[in-house]
């Protein structure tokens, strides 16, 4: 069985991001193409799409929001994610049980005794009225009905898990702030969220999904199918879809599925300079990230650092302070390399900032 390197599976990883070389594609289909992008920090997606996309215009993505042409919901892993409205609507039942889960395995003692299917029933009345509400004005109406206990944890379970809810605008517009508002995902999106399968057999919606993700992702494990699902139930469509998929083997010997005809690029191909936002889906998207990232600064990818990616690898970290890009270096740049960051540093200063500014400052080497 072929081997890939991590070099290899990096520029495989860089194509499928819309990372090798920007996209001439409508922002929608970059939403679509990449199974949504993780979005709990509201700005996050613009920087996103704005790295992936040629020309992208930031006003954009707020038109397709408010628009309702894609939404921000708990999705993939209990996070917040930027989907299309298509693929919310089509994928939430899928999530269910794997987000009643997680919000049980952190209020599972505050929940206790809570019958969750009269608790969601409450909170839908509650929300029948669409008036958008946030988390803690929901919990505090249920509070009498379940009196002493935790509202947070009720509003987690309800906004997290219960009910498939949307963070209504002007959360998530451009340079907009504002906090999180929910509605019901039917209100907004006009129909309830496909059903799941009466017989519990959901392989149409599974099988897309690994589709989906290998498109966007592969040539990746099942392990790292499942860090960027959240979801352990894919075996089966695992399964099923083995007669269209090859495999590859890692510099670890583990199993890499992929689509047959998807982009596997020459390792030697040259990769830009990137400036990615925090919680970026082509690092996130992985349970085994070597082949973007080195194991020693694994933790900035789940502590919401924005990172850069010289050579394809993350190499740096970036702020923005005062209108002005700051890079701090994780190694030591050629000249070569603080010439190309400090080069795209200042095309994201320029779209951060409206066109106010450019400036970009690199800071020393490390090492």
């Amino acid at each position: 069985m072929t081997v890939l390197d991590n070099r290899a599976l990096n520029r495989a990883t860089l194509a499928r991001q819309l990372l090798l070389e920007r996209a001439d594609i409508p922002a929608l289909d970059a939403v679509t193409h990449l199974g949504g992008l993780q979005a709990q920090e509201p700005q996050e997606p613009f920087v996103g799409l704005w790295s992936r996309l040629r020309g992208f215009d930031a006003p954009v993505l707020s038109d397709l929001l408010t628009g309702r042409r894609v939404v921000r919901t708990h999705l993939m892993r209990r996070t917040v994610h930027l989907v299309t409205a298509e693929d919310a609507l089509a994928w939430r039942a899928r999530h269910d049980a794997m987000l009643r889960q997680r919000v049980l395995g952190v209020y599972r003692g505050d929940l206790a005794g809570i019958d969750l299917d009269e608790l969601a029933a409450a909170g839908r009345e509650v929300l029948a009225d669409g008036e958008p509400r946030t988390m803690t004005e929901l919990a505090r109406a249920l509070a009498e009905r379940w009196p002493g206990r935790e509202p947070r944890a009720l509003g987690e379970m309800l906004i997290g898990a219960l009910i498939p809810v949307v963070q209504m605008p002007p959360r998530g517009l451009w340079r907009t702030k504002g906090g999180a508002r929910y509605a019901t995902l039917s209100s907004w999106l006009g129909r309830e969220a496909d059903p799941a399968s009466p017989d519990g057999s959901d392989d149409p919606v599974g099988q897309a999904l690994v589709r989906r993700y290998l498109t966007a992702y592969g040539p990746a494990t099942s392990a790292d199918l499942r860090a960027w699902c959240g979801l352990a139930g894919l075996p089966t469509a695992v399964a099923a879809l083995r007669g269209e998929l090859v495999s590859f083997r890692d510099e670890n010997g583990r199993e890499l599925l992929d689509l047959p005809d998807a982009p596997r690029p020459d390792p030697d191909t040259p990769a830009p300079v990137r400036f990615l936002p925090a919680f970026d889906n082509a690092i996130l998207g992985y349970q085994y990230r070597a082949r973007i990232i080195d194991d020693a600064h694994r933790g900035l990818s789940v502590a919401g650092e924005r990172v850069v990616l010289v050579d394809g690898r993350v190499a740096a970290t970036w702020r923005v302070d005062a209108d002005t890009v700051t890079v701090t270096p994780l190694r030591r740049f050629s000249r070569a390399d603080r010439t190309a960051v400090a080069e795209e540093g200042r095309e994201v200063a320029w779209f951060l900032s409206d066109g106010g500014s450019c400036g970009v400052r690199v800071g020393a080497s490390a090492g």
